[in-house]
């Protein structure tokens, strides 16, 4: 019989039949080995943990080989820089990828924690406990760290790790899982406990995003593209993560020292990650002088600042990109900002609940009715207040490492770490009781 495309109701080609059937009989082999690591005890899961991060650094120059590969054929393919920082490995990486792991084997394990409970007045007694999700399927772009990342919440979680890496990282991905594989493997457990999916076409991506039956849960990390495709494709229930266009509101009343610090911070510090700054909003009211201390700061570090020119240049700006109504919009993901002069709080709030992907915004002001005043009417997962957007990460919560920010307002919001890859089930226990 020929394989169809139950999508588009067409038959398959052979290549694309393979394709298919090596992702569907991935998910089957993830589902059927999920119960072992769900029961898996607390002691066994870290003492994986521990061995895995000892082996991504006993084995760092094979990695780093498979990722040079990665990194030559990305860079003739055209990639732009900070894609290629998102996709680079060295040693020091490494070591914070296997750190990463170390901390997670040190968190409290969520499976099996009681939620709430009580005895019924018939004597039953009854509790809501966390328990895994089951196969976890991670749909991410370029950065192989997320591949043990991934592996390592899902393991401490008691999940099934089925993950569909780029195609730009496929040799650093396919490295990084041999380890992982290898060490499940010396520890008595199944090697398909992690499993790395093809990534030659988009294809595949569909594929895992309806194995509904299979797959338990569909988590897309990467560009706003990505993230659309998987939630408006998935028949598999979603958690969505979301694009980090972060704005920084400096209030009239801010430090305004402390605030280009923070501001630079947010901005300059890593540019390719989801919590770097991508909007600043300057109050009106904030004298010229320090408009411009603003402006001049971000461009001396190097940032190309966009903006609308002819109020820029009000207050002294020079060197400005006009700025088209996208820019607003723009993870820039790059050494680019856009600027905007608003009327105080309330013209910041607005333009960040028109702009905002809801990731983190944040605020510099001394004076703390304005503070409360954002904190309390922004409607995004993280709102900083006098602090950089950089510190919107799973690590810096004391989570240990994430999956990704989720952006949604159902199960997960934030930093998704071990207790946002559970769900509950009810446990309830009598004596021989009967309902009337």
């Amino acid at each position: 019989m020929t394989a169809m495309d139950t999508a588009k109701g067409t038959a398959l080609s052979p290549e694309r039949a393979r394709e298919r059937e090596d992702v569907l009989a991935k998910a089957r082999a993830a589902k059927q080995v999920a119960p072992q690591v769900a029961t898996l005890s607390t002691p066994a899961k870290n003492e994986l943990l521990h061995a895995a991060a000892d082996a991504l650094v006993e084995r760092a120059e094979e990695i780093l080989a498979a990722n040079a590969d990665d990194i030559e054929a990305g860079r003739a393919a055209g990639m732009d820089d900070s894609l290629v920082d998102r996709l680079a490995l060295d040693h020091g990486r490494i070591e914070g990828i296997a750190g990463g792991l170390r901390q997670v084997a040190g968190l409290s394990d969520p499976v099996g924690e009681v939620l709430r409970g009580h005895t019924m007045g018939n004597g039953i007694q009854m509790r809501q406990v966390r328990v895994p999700l089951g196969v976890m399927g991670m749909v991410y772009e370029a950065r192989p760290n997320v591949t043990v990342d991934a592996f390592g919440l899902a393991l401490k979680s008691g999940n099934v790790a089925l993950l569909r890496g780029s195609k730009s990282a496929r040799r650093s991905n396919e490295a990084l899982v041999g380890v992982l594989q290898d060490v499940a493997a010396a520890h008595g457990l199944p090697r398909e406990i992690v499993q790395l999916l093809p990534c030659e076409t988009h294809d595949s991506v569909q594929d895992l995003i309806t194995a509904r039956g299979l797959v338990d849960v569909v988590i897309p990390r990467g560009g706003a593209r990505l993230i659309e495709a998987v939630v408006l494709g998935a028949t598999v229930p979603t958690i969505e993560t979301g694009t980090g266009n972060c704005h920084f509101y400096i209030d009239a009343a801010a430090d305004v020292d402390s605030a280009i610090e923070m501001l630079l911070n947010g901005k300059t510090r890593r540019v390719s990650v989801c919590n770097a700054t991508e909007t600043v909003l300057v109050d009106a009211a904030l004298p010229d002088v320090d408009k411009l201390r603003v402006l001049q700061a971000l461009q001396e570090a190097g940032v190309t600042v966009h903006g609308d020119v002819d109020k820029l240049r009000a207050f002294g700006a020079a060197d400005v990109v006009a700025a088209t109504e996208a820019d607003w919009a723009e993870e820039y993901l790059s050494f680019d900002i856009a600027f905007a002069v608003v009327d105080g709080v309330e013209g910041a709030i607005e333009h960040i609940a028109r702009w905002s992907t809801g990731h983190t915004d944040a605020i510099a002001s001394r004076d703390t009715a304005t503070l409360m005043r954002f904190a309390n009417a922004v409607d995004s997962a993280a709102v900083a207040l006098n602090t950089s957007t950089a510190f919107t990460d799973g690590e810096q919560y004391g989570f240990g490492a994430e999956i990704g920010i989720s952006t949604q307002k159902l199960h997960a919001r934030g930093p998704m770490a071990l207790p946002e890859l559970t769900s509950t089930k009810w446990i309830l226990q009598g004596n021989g009781q009967t309902r009337p």
